[in-house]
């Protein structure tokens, strides 16, 4: 998994509404990268309203945000106009950019293991460089643990 001091891994993939969304937009801006198991489902809702609700704080300390799960972009554009999310959700259908980052696991749940995006969050510098890892994302709470 990424860590704190590693630089922004370049990508480019889609956002909700099919355009291309590259690292290198982000260059000289804070950033949050949060992954997200699905879309439309309870654990992730709360996260993304939840960031949603204080995205002008998020604006105010000087960063973007960026969502990204494995959903393909029809998923998340219904994800993001069913809520009117601010920010830019990215579809990550083949991994790429979830292996990057190192959320793609094996996951273990009612006893039956898979892989899937482990629920993590990525603060970068205006340099690109990785200053926090959130690993404990709290879903209702998530934008004070990026605040504090």
């Amino acid at each position: 998994m990424l860590q704190v001091g590693d630089a922004l891994p370049e990508f480019e993939t889609q956002n909700q509404d099919g355009k291309v969304v590259k690292s290198s937009d982000f260059s000289g801006k804070k950033l949050v990268v949060f992954f997200y198991p699905k879309a439309n489902t309870p654990g992730c809702t709360a996260e993304a309203c939840n960031l949603n609700e204080n995205y002008s704080l998020l604006k105010k300390q000087g960063f973007e945000v960026l969502g990204v799960s494995a959903d393909p972009v029809k998923n998340q554009k219904k994800f993001q106009e069913k809520f009117g999310f601010e920010y830019d959700l990215l579809s990550d259908e083949t991994k790429e950019i979830c292996e990057k980052f190192g959320v793609w696991q094996l996951k273990k749940f009612m006893g039956k293991e898979f892989m899937g995006i482990v629920r993590t969050t990525f603060l970068f510098d205006e340099k690109g460089i990785c200053t926090e890892v959130i690993s404990k994302v709290e879903t209702k709470n998530h934008a004070a643990q990026i605040l504090k």
